[in-house]
């Protein structure tokens, strides 16, 4: 019974841990609960990165006027939010992310909830201050 009890331990942490956090996810406005945008990180150099792949707020021909540097002015679409994230055990972190509608970028961490659920906190100094988003994964 030790053992069977260890062996389901072992298999749930590998499956929980095995998890990727790559490919496309849906965001949701906070307020209206409406689809917000399809967002697509991938990795490149050990390295988690996230691109708007569709934006439903706002129209396909839509630039990043509030942005600065080199993202001023450049569609919405494909305008990549999230750099630099690292993995540290079951969390993701010590990289930055674009607010489109402001222009601000924020220090950001990532944790998988679970396979289909993921926690994205954009922050300024330490995550006491910042706003918490869950995106769910794309069918």
């Amino acid at each position: 019974m030790k053992y069977l009890f260890t062996l389901c331990i072992m298999t749930l942490s590998f499956v929980s841990y095995g998890q990727s956090i790559t490919g496309q996810w849906e965001t949701y406005d906070d307020e209206t609960k409406e689809k917000k945008a399809i967002i697509e990180i991938y990795k490149t150099d050990n390295l988690y990165f996230a691109k708007i792949v569709k934006s439903f707020k706002s129209d396909k021909n839509a630039v990043c006027d509030n942005c600065k540097g080199t993202k001023k002015g450049k569609p919405i679409s494909g305008l990549v939010i999230i750099e630099n994230i690292k993995k540290d055990d079951d969390e993701f972190n010590g990289g930055t992310i674009l607010d489109p509608e402001n222009g601000k970028i924020y220090k950001c961490y990532l944790e998988l909830v679970n396979k289909n659920k993921l926690k994205v906190r954009g922050f300024l100094g330490v995550s006491l201050f910042g706003r918490t988003q869950y995106w769910i994964r794309k069918e």
